[in-house]
């Protein structure tokens, strides 16, 4: 996953607003002006002088609204918006491990997390707008506004700045939010709008989509086409499903596995060369994992969950990431493989894996056979167009091994080329320093193959779809 470049500190402000309107008639042209002017009254409300930002684990809080307000003397309106990290207190995000060495390469932007709060006085100046009413009311809606809005800068932007920013943010929120509950309401039935964000290619960079809640995304294609065309997006993948969503740096993962943990490593210097690397987000899948204990023999099927996870949180599959027994039952259903089979720990290779990523997936793969490890150095290209235009993981499986490519480093010059390689043979916990340290997801040499084997490399195809 790759960061804005100007991006230093994302300030995430999240609350709940209460949205509430009476109606005489639920399908009456009128019930839409008394549902926009409801959400008038939540605009007005935002831009009252009670609105306050709590800042997360520090005792900071501002009014943006009231010529910039702080509770620290230190923290003006012209103070660096990095200023207030010093406030903050820190963890380690659930206690998982860091790096050593994640410092070398451009860090994650930092998190600041904020609470709206709204003070119970009653604001003075302006006055809040008045509801339509008509007749008597009988029909009356109250539901939760979830908000969630964020602003990426850089440190030394100032707090004002900030804070000016994030309120033109909420206020642009809840107009989205209007929209969707106008266009998604049926009489008196409403649906909650839920904001999701996602990290789209420069310029669009973190944005924001208001969807409604409980519509799959197989019924808001129309919608993702009009936003494809709004952010300049390309229309042969998905980058706006629910599962495309941003995953926030401080955020632990629900599942337990660790992200991308590639993203902590330097790429290796090589006169002339490129990087060609894995897009989008994968989960790291390996031995003993799942209370699964295939020390020995469950290596490819581990590559292919991994493959597994990145289609999923690519959004490409709602399916989750299969076991060991679905996959080898995937392998009895299309006949590669008899009944018996199932329970078993017989190893899989590379066929085996195109052919579940087809059966549970629909996803088709090239097969790539080299026929000695010391020919694989010869590859560069084809592997370095394979993440130039899929970006896919690639299972490799040689001899009784089997890895995951995530991407080369290749000269085309010299012909000269490095691996990065993720491997599933590791079998401790989800120790992300471990994982890097030892090189359990490294970038190896042409001499980390067995030189004699064969190899054949499964490479699987991107969908075209949104």
């Amino acid at each position: 996953m790759v960061y804005p470049e100007e991006c230093d500190i994302i300030f995430r402000v999240k609350g709940v607003v209460e949205f509430s309107c009476q109606l005489e008639n639920p399908n009456s042209p009128q019930s839409q002006s008394i549902i926009s002017k409801s959400f008038q009254l939540l605009q007005w409300k935002l831009s009252s002088k009670n609105v306050v930002f709590s800042i997360c684990k520090s005792p900071v809080i501002l009014w943006p609204n009231v010529s910039f307000q702080s509770s620290m003397e230190s923290l003006t309106g012209a103070s660096a918006c990095g200023d207030v990290l010093q406030y903050i207190e820190s963890d380690d995000c659930g206690g998982r491990k860091s790096s050593k060495k994640k410092d070398k390469k451009r860090s994650e932007p930092t998190v600041v997390n904020i609470k709206l709060l709204f003070e119970v006085t009653n604001p003075t100046g302006t006055e809040a707008p008045s509801l339509i009413q008509v007749g008597t009311q009988q029909h009356s809606v109250k539901m939760p506004m979830p908000l969630d809005c964020i602003v990426s800068v850089t440190a030394d932007v100032s707090l004002l700045t900030v804070c000016t920013k994030l309120v033109e943010a909420l206020g642009k929120q809840l107009s989205d939010m209007e929209e969707v509950v106008l266009q998604y309401r049926k009489g008196s039935s409403f649906l909650v709008p839920q904001p999701f964000h996602f990290l789209l290619p420069e310029p669009a960079g973190l944005s924001t989509v208001v969807y409604p809640a409980g519509v799959p995304d197989s019924q808001l294609q129309a919608l993702r086409e009009a936003l494809h065309k709004k952010f300049k997006l390309l229309t042969d993948r998905p980058y706006l499903r629910r599962a495309n969503a941003f995953h926030f740096p401080d955020e632990v993962n629900k599942d337990g596995y660790l992200r991308n943990p590639h993203m902590y490593l330097n790429p290796p210097n090589i006169e002339n060369a490129k990087l060609y690397q894995v897009h989008g987000v994968y989960s790291y899948h390996h031995y003993m994992q799942d209370r699964v204990d295939d020390d020995g023999w469950g290596c490819a099927y581990r590559s292919l969950q991994t493959i597994c996870s990145w289609f999923q949180q690519q959004g490409y599959v709602d399916t989750a990431v299969p076991s060991h027994t679905q996959i080898q039952q995937a392998l009895v259903d299309v006949g590669d493989k008899e009944p018996r089979f199932v329970g078993s720990r017989q190893w899989i290779g590379s066929i085996e894996v195109q052919a579940v990523l087809n059966q549970m997936l629909g996803v088709t793969s090239k097969i790539m056979f080299v026929s000695q490890g010391s020919d694989l150095a010869t590859k560069g290209r084809e592997l370095a167009n394979h993440f130039l235009t899929e970006g896919t993981p690639i299972m490799i499986g040689g001899g009784v091994l089997a890895h995951t490519i995530l991407g080369v480093m290749w000269s085309e010059n010299t012909g000269h080329i490095r691996y990065l390689i993720l491997d599933p043979h590791y079998t401790g916990g989800e120790d992300l320093q471990t994982i890097i340290d030892k090189g359990w997801c490294g970038w190896k040499g042409p001499e980390f193959w067995d030189q004699n084997a064969y190899y054949n490399l499964c490479l699987p195809q991107r969908p075209k779809t949104i």
